[in-house]
């Protein structure tokens, strides 16, 4: 990298620091929102390394946490995750990627959750019948590369929410930079995720997005085949000073045995600060998983805790097209 490239990378990411510090003080209390369900990890990968993957490359379903990972994937990719959470919720997620020569990478995804169903009854009890509810969006990204060693991305997002015969909509945007450098065989990622704002509300009363803010890191190291993850995530939260921003870390680890299989460990910390049960004996927060790598299949399975009584089970698929 030469003097130049490095005075570069080092005044976008100034820039980009500056943004978020500017997006942190007006955007208060996002943690409570009608379309929370955008904060679900989206990938198997993602989850069990605690969410930290805001740098990683060479995954299409980074696009989720961060748009300007796509021009690090190479040709045609799609992949699909499904998540059983708590109770009856059921998620899923779907992304298609392509780089188009000349003009960029192109990515179209989608993302659902299913709360299931829910007995109807009246002031005395009796019941009427069923309902459902459920969420759903679907995303368009462009990503392209500033030189070699830097990218952005952008998505746009339309969000749905239904709870019986009520329906709220919102629109939004992602954006992010990512900052390469090979020598030190480091990774700097930043996002902000759900800048926008509400179209349609269920009863009147407005909800913030679930705005997030997050910076990442990852790193090879030299001589083990270890790949590092630390992330600093929901820094545009409300929080009560302002060193309680820095609580909501994740890291990870991802361990390489061999060229097709991957075994990952993680730790989110928000997840474990959030958790209303007492957890100083549980494992809220810890995650793990395994990676199957082949040139056209990629197999990802991850487990999460949020405490003794809820473990969450996510399953990705990607292909090579």
């Amino acid at each position: 990298m030469t003097h130049r490239t490095c005075l570069q990378c080092l005044r976008a990411l100034l820039i980009a620091v500056a943004v978020c510090n500017v997006t942190t003080s007006v955007v208060q209390a996002q943690q409570a929102s009608v379309f929370s369900f955008l904060r679900f990890n989206l990938s198997a990968r993602s989850a069990a390394l605690g969410g930290a993957t805001n740098a990683v490359t060479d995954d299409v379903t980074a696009v989720f946490l961060n748009p300007a990972t796509l021009p690090t994937v190479e040709g045609q990719r799609v992949a699909a995750t499904f998540l059983k959470h708590v109770l009856d919720i059921n998620s899923g997620s779907a992304v298609y990627a392509d780089h188009i020569d000349g003009v960029g990478t192109l990515a179209a995804s989608a993302v659902f959750t299913s709360y299931g169903s829910f007995d109807r009854t009246n002031g005395a009890g009796v019941r009427s019948g069923t309902f459902g509810a459920s969420d759903v969006a679907f995303a368009l990204s462009y990503a392209n590369e500033i030189d070699t060693l830097i990218s952005y991305g952008v998505t746009a997002k339309f969000i749905y929410s239904s709870l019986d015969d009520m329906a709220a909509s919102a629109v939004a945007l992602d954006a992010g930079l990512l900052f390469q450098i090979p020598k030190s065989r480091t990774n700097v990622g930043i996002s902000i995720l759900q800048l926008g704002t509400q179209l349609a509300t269920y009863d009147g009363t407005r909800d913030r997005l679930p705005v997030d803010m997050r910076i990442s890191v990852n790193h090879r190291l030299r001589g083990l085949p270890l790949l590092v993850n630390a992330s600093l995530n929901h820094l545009a939260d409300d929080v009560d000073s302002f060193t309680d921003r820095f609580l909501n870390f994740s890291v990870g680890g991802e361990l390489y045995l061999g060229k097709a299989v991957q075994l990952r460990v993680g730790y989110d910390n928000s997840t474990r600060n959030l958790s209303g049960v007492n957890v100083s004996t549980q494992l809220t927060g810890l995650s793990g998983g395994v990676g199957i790598v082949t040139p056209k299949v990629n197999v990802d399975y991850a487990v999460s805790s949020l405490g003794a009584a809820a473990l969450l089970h996510r399953v990705s698929v990607g292909l090579r097209l």
